[in-house]
């Protein structure tokens, strides 16, 4: 584990990721060309995120939401700033292309857990912050397990499940069912919407770390 983890992950994760843009560039260059026309201009959006060891770096995807504001200039909730355009694209998981770009760097993994907001990071117990001691990834065991249709806690324990766990064949697993549930669609919409709920915090079960 801890050679694949240490060399092959980054060796394999440049060569894949690598082909994958250049097979994806198409869909790439199409959906860049269309979200300039319906986002003013503004086809990607950047924002900073929480990696390995908490390092910050600045996350890419495509753009899905306008940014229309309230009558005091405040952003509108998620749910009414999620545009027709940016629902197609994330119904697919295509908002995720411009990633590939963040694992070449070397900020992100092919697979690893989700690399989420930095508001939340004195929001985790000991246990959930396990999650950040690998590179976090596009794809992870718990995008394969759930998603947005299973439970916060749900998610940091398959998170940290894999970080315990991981090895080449998992890997490869956790890539096949991911092109597989993103194809038949499977566990992408929350059970109330496709806006995830922030994480609040809460006490971990788990006291053997």
């Amino acid at each position: 584990m801890k050679i694949y983890k240490n060399v092959l992950k980054r060796v394999s994760d440049v060569v894949l990721s690598t082909i994958g843009f250049i097979l994806l560039f198409p869909v790439f260059l199409v959906l860049w060309i269309i979200l300039i026309f319906k986002n003013s201009g503004k086809a990607f959006f950047n924002q900073e995120r929480p990696g390995k060891n908490e390092h910050i770096f600045k996350i890419i995807k495509f753009k899905t939401m306008n940014d229309k504001t309230d009558s005091n200039g405040e952003l509108l909730p998620p749910s009414d700033r999620l545009t027709k355009t940016g629902i197609i694209i994330r119904k697919y998981s295509l908002d995720e292309i411009p990633q590939l770009l963040n694992v070449i760097k070397g900020d992100m993994s092919l697979i690893g857990p989700r690399p989420l907001l930095i508001r939340y990071l004195p929001r985790y117990n000991a246990f959930q912050k396990q999650r950040h001691s690998i590179k976090p990834g596009i794809t992870g065991w718990a995008q394969v397990n759930g998603r947005n249709a299973i439970s916060w806690e749900e998610k940091f324990e398959f998170d940290v499940w894999y970080v315990k766990n991981m090895t080449l064949l998992l890997d490869l697993k956790i890539i096949f069912l991911t092109i597989y549930k993103v194809f038949k669609k499977v566990g992408i919409n929350s059970p109330e919407n496709d806006i995830v709920p922030d994480f609040m915090g809460m006490e971990s079960k788990k006291e053997n770390l």
